[in-house]
């Protein structure tokens, strides 16, 4: 009995897979010979009976059942998969597409291969049963958003739309929509772009949907986003008031869109309640958002263009030269005249490119003040925007010119101190005229750190890069060693020309554009930085004849005496005016404290031993910054061993053991 049950099962089983077997059998004849909707539906029931789930592709022996139910698995999907290439391969037939002539043909019966009769609503009904009518119409909305939706949105394309229905033995057997060019040449009203479309839609409604909602539906959700984002780019954007006093006639365009998206809906097209289908209500009714938006881009790429306009053509070393007169331009990129900075009492140079942008920043701010909120907000940022586009710009464009000691990098320098004073001042100009929203989140004080770090940050490279100029020319005198040797002597001369032509160069460059309060910090940075480094190298020296430290003591004097123009630069007018020369030189020794030391060590060279000792004693040396070590070793380099000199030495070293005390 056991075994007569288990033989009755097993007949049961053989006999479903015989059933299966059949059944997938009829679906491939039925998809030879055009019976689209039988196999569909064939289909379907065998999807529930093979227990497939959907994107439940899966390879034999994937599950522990007979191998025979895993390859009945993988026949239905074959099946399925030319279900959907025949039918994609009939819609392909039935909907034609002619780009040469602008026609969209639609026939409604027809043969194909061994199909015969194949009508395209049998089709459309059989990918829907089979749940494929997405991947069906899928190339078809393509297409048609390429050939005939894209010309239908555009302004340009002047033509009108005329339908056709062919009838054959009293049957529509085709429907032709053909684009004809009209004999006007003026362009296309914005109305009668949406009753073109609408011309279109209704046309698949009637001849490719057959009036069945769910199929419209679907076309439409594979259509849609595409022609509402055409339609907001090629038309409402473009229509969207350059003025915020147009904004009023805007309306009428809102009350357009508002029609035509509600004959979409009657036609299924759109859905009828869900919101994210509206995005044509929603632009034109954020017109003021988009209007700001428009003018936001607007004032960026005015700033941006200002900034890229900006010459880098200059060279990046020392030949830029400018003429006596400040307010003259500097290969005209510079304002025509000097700007008063607000909190300070100078006057500055800046760029023509800075002038033009804090101009536009001032219109934007204006702007936000005769404005609705949302609108204000937006002219708020562009305003900010702008500024930051200098910062974002110029150290990329200017990149050259910024790591070279040059003209351009002193004029965007003054450029962010400029822009730095002027931001300072915004709130308190326009604030009060702000709308209310506005007022408390305006800022502009978060900004201005930006700026004056920026102009820190350009004016301590161009110091840093002008004092490894100055110290590779000071390589060049070896350390000023054997200068009583003719050779060396010349050496050390050529080293401090070339110091001071540096030196005059960064003159000319710093002078006319810097604010005189930093022209003279700068240039007292570099002076104390050179001196300093001559100083050292002498005072380094072991051994010293007394004819060598003669011309040590001469090309000291040489350099001084050909920074005779530089000393005289840093010194302001006032002071130039009222003092003499004695009183100059001391002024500009407190000023460079390397300077006063260089001096006394040229006075030094000369000086007998009980003169440096007794200098040393009254502090004389200290004040002009020699320490104990310096003037030991100097001693020791210049003077031979003596008990006159072990003295000296002896002094020296009780005078700091004291002063340590």
């Amino acid at each position: 009995m056991r075994d007569l049950k288990e033989n009755n099962e097993l007949l049961s089983l053989v006999k479903i897979i015989v059933n299966l077997v059949e059944r997938l059998k009829v679906v491939k004849e039925d998809l030879k010979v055009g019976e689209l909707i039988n196999a569909a539906e064939s289909l379907r029931d065998l999807k529930k009976d093979l227990l497939i789930h959907d994107d439940d592709r899966k390879e034999v022996g994937d599950k522990r059942e007979p191998v025979v139910f895993e390859l009945l698995r993988k026949e239905w999907f074959d099946c399925f998969d030319e279900l959907q290439e025949v039918s994609v391969r009939v819609l392909s037939s039935a909907i034609r597409f002619d780009s040469g002539n602008g026609k969209l043909r639609v026939v409604f019966k027809f043969g194909i291969e061994k199909m015969k009769n194949v009508e395209l609503r049998m089709v459309l009904t059989a990918m829907e049963i089979a749940g494929v009518l997405d991947y069906g119409l899928a190339k078809v909305a393509d297409l048609m958003v390429k050939y005939i939706i894209i010309p239908t949105v555009n302004a340009e394309c002047n033509f009108h739309l005329v339908e056709e229905l062919l009838p054959n033995c009293g049957q529509m057997d085709e429907a032709i929509l053909s684009l004809v060019v009209s004999s006007s040449d003026s362009k296309v009203e914005t109305a009668n772009i949406y009753s073109r479309l609408i011309q279109v839609i209704n046309f698949i409604h009637k001849t490719v949907c057959f009036q069945n909602g769910r199929w419209m539906t679907c076309f439409g959700r594979l259509t849609w986003p595409r022609i509402s984002d055409l339609v907001i780019s090629e038309v409402l954007s473009k229509a969207v008031p350059d003025d915020a006093s147009k904004i009023v006639e805007f309306q009428k365009l809102i009350e357009l869109i508002t029609e035509f998206e509600a004959s979409l809906k009657d036609l299924m097209f759109i859905s009828a309640t869900d919101k994210k289908d509206e995005k044509l209500s929603s632009f034109v009714q954020n017109v003021e958002v988009h209007f700001a938006a428009r003018k936001k881009k607007e004032i960026l790429t005015n700033a941006r263009n200002l900034l890229l306009l900006f010459d880098s053509s200059n060279p990046s070393d020392y030949t830029i030269k400018l003429p006596s007169s400040k307010a003259r331009q500097v290969a005209g990129i510079v304002s025509e005249k000097p700007v008063s900075l607000l909190f300070l009492p100078e006057r500055c140079i800046i760029s023509k490119a800075a002038s033009k942008l804090m101009e536009l920043v001032h219109q934007a701010l204006q702007d936000v003040c005769l404005s609705s909120a949302r609108v204000a907000m937006e002219f708020y940022h562009a305003a900010r925007d702008a500024l930051f586009l200098y910062q974002a710009i110029m150290p990329v464009k200017l990149e050259k010119q910024l790591n070279n000691v040059t003209q351009i990098a002193a004029l965007v320098h003054n450029d962010c101190l400029f822009l730095a004073q002027e931001v300072l001042g915004l709130a308190f100009e326009y604030r009060p005229d702000f709308p209310s929203c506005i007022k408390e989140q305006a800022v502009f004080v978060d900004i201005t750190p930006r700026f004056h770090q920026m102009a820190d940050e350009l004016l301590q490279k161009q110091i840093q890069l002008v004092c490894i100029n100055l110290e590779k020319a000071i390589d060049g005198a070896d350390g000023f060693q054997n200068t009583h040797q003719l050779q060396q002597y010349e050496f050390a001369k050529s080293s401090i020309d070339q110091v001071v032509f540096i030196l005059e160069k960064v003159r000319s460059m710093w002078e006319p554009l810097f604010l005189q309060s930093t022209y003279h910090s700068s240039m007292f940075s570099v002076l104390d930085f050179v001196f300093s480094i001559i100083t050292k190298d002498i005072l380094l020296l072991d051994d010293m004849a007394a004819e060598e430290t003669l011309q040590l003591q001469r090309l000291i004097y040489l350099t001084l005496e050909n920074l005779a123009s530089v000393f005289q630069s840093v010194i302001s007018v006032n002071e130039k005016e009222d003092s003499q020369d004695v009183a100059t030189l001391d002024l500009i020794d407190v000023l460079i404290p390397s300077l006063c030391k260089l001096r006394k060590l040229a006075d030094l060279l000369d000086m007998s031993l009980k003169t440096i000792a007794a200098s040393w004693e009254c502090g004389e040396l200290v004040s002009c910054g020699f320490t104990p070590s310096e003037v030991e070793n100097f001693i020791r380099a210049i003077f031979t061993d003596s008990p006159l000199r072990k003295e000296c030495l002896w002094k020296i070293e009780s005078v700091s053991l004291y002063h340590k005390i």
